[in-house]
């Protein structure tokens, strides 16, 4: 389901329910148990994040294969539709939706439905490797059975959500043929917010979640403290314990949800197995995406960019329409009549947000890695006087992320500006084993001591 994750930032509904079954936090990774509980205080100039010869080749090709399966996955996207459009297959469909229903709104629910599963399975080959790879890499343990569950999960609930969602985005075109952009812009702010909410009630139906304080009680007192010094108010009910080893080896713990609805989540395979000081600082960065407001912000920066990227997407629909719109009418179709306001039209619309969501992709990825760097200061910052040193704990923090997930130490500065989201492993170890902002009588960014 990666087109819907990566080219659809108008459904937000549909990227969550697409990306819950598969939440790689920040890659994939070999097993926790393996990574050294205490990192070595680096000498200036040097990397913070080192790997061992063996896993360090692991690193580079798994890097690279990823890579590879993200760039591919997002062009093919672009250039499925491009084929559904261009060999009258969206046509085709629609035209065969009206035979089966009379009624406009189930021919319009069959359609999406139909369409949605046919992304799903232009998307399955690379997903089927990808999980070969990260199976074949002792990263994924989860068998092939229970992926496939999780698959028909995902699909189940976008099919149940996306075609009605899709189908009300349609009729906005349809009712409102020359300002439609805005109506949808107006309709995708509270789908936004909505989807951060209904996030924690949504992944359950992937993954098994406990109390933590009935296996790890130490933990949560540790993590009581930073919710004491960060003021995040999450009391102890709202801690949860992921089952996560029944399908992964990789290392994760966050902070998810709105209001009523937020909570801390620790992978099982993190608790126990990674120092809690460790795990202290990694709640401490998840933290600071709440007390910094990170959540409000980049939902208003994507709200203020997508009003321009669905002004621009409109425009450049119609302008396909014109040039197109003969070849790609399905029969029947009164020719005087905007191709947009059809079903096949409003796939048009579509191919149109997935190309300008591959375009725009290292600006959304500049945008989240400034707030993950501002985050990787707050949670630094609110472990200081919680844990023995800081830094250190920070550092070890991100070699057992690292090499959990076998992240490459030296990616490619372009790879990096591309496709990640996230600060490079490395470049976050290397901040952090030199940020000491008390040092000489100072104080933090964020606290002041």
């Amino acid at each position: 389901m990666r087109f819907l994750r990566s080219s659809l930032p108008a459904l937000c509904l549909l990227l969550l329910l697409c990306a819950v079954a598969t939440r790689p936090a920040h890659g994939q990774a070999a097993p926790a148990a393996n990574t050294p509980p205490t990192a070595a205080q680096p000498q200036p100039g040097t990397q913070a994040y080192t790997l061992p010869p063996g896993k360090l080749a692991k690193a580079i090709a798994l890097s690279r294969i990823r890579n590879i399966l993200d760039i591919a996955g997002s062009i093919w996207d672009v250039v499925f539709l491009w084929l559904l459009l261009a060999t009258r297959s969206a046509a085709a469909l629609e035209a065969w939706a009206k035979r089966v229903f009379r009624r406009r709104w189930l021919e319009g629910l069959c359609f999406f439905a139909v369409f949605l599963a046919l992304i799903t399975l232009a998307d399955l080959p690379l997903e089927l490797y990808g999980h070969h790879v990260s199976r074949a890499y002792s990263i994924s343990v989860q068998g092939w059975p229970s992926w496939f569950t999780d698959l028909g999960k995902s699909l189940g609930l976008t099919l149940l959500i996306g075609a009605p969602v899709l189908l009300l985005f349609n009729w906005i075109v349809r009712r409102f043929p020359h300002r439609y952009w805005f109506g949808a812009w107006l309709l995708t702010l509270p789908l936004m917010v909505l989807s951060v909410f209904a996030e924690p009630l949504i992944e359950p139906l992937f993954n098994h979640y406990e109390p933590l304080a009935d296996y790890h009680p130490a933990l949560v007192a540790e993590l009581e403290k930073v919710v004491a010094r960060t003021g995040t108010n999450i009391p102890p009910n709202r801690m949860f314990l992921m089952d996560a080893s029944a399908k992964s080896n990789g290392l994760n713990a966050y902070v998810t949800g709105m209001g009523a609805t937020k909570r801390i989540v620790v992978w099982d395979t993190t608790a126990g197995r990674i120092p809690d000081d460790d795990v202290m600082f990694i709640f401490g960065h998840e933290s600071g995406h709440y007390v910094l407001n990170h959540i409000p912000k980049m939902l208003a920066g994507f709200a203020i960019a997508l009003f321009f990227i669905y002004w621009a997407c409109a425009g450049t629909a119609a302008w396909l329409g014109c040039r197109f719109g003969a070849s790609w009418r399905p029969q029947g179709v009164d020719g005087t009549a905007p191709l947009l306001s059809t079903r096949a039209g409003f796939v048009v619309l579509i191919f149109t947000v997935s190309v300008a969501g591959f375009v725009l992709a290292p600006a959304g990825n500049a945008f989240s890695r400034h707030f993950e760097h501002e985050a990787d200061v707050y949670g630094q910052e609110a472990i200081h006087g919680l844990v023995p040193d800081p830094q250190k704990t920070a550092v070890a923090g991100f070699q057992a992320l690292g090499e959990a997930w076998l992240e490459d130490p030296d990616p490619s500065p372009f790879i990096e500006f591309w496709l990640y989201n996230h600060p490079s492993v490395k470049n976050r170890a290397n901040f952090a084993a030199h940020y000491d902002p008390w040092a000489n009588g100072g104080q933090g960014q964020f606290f002041d001591k």
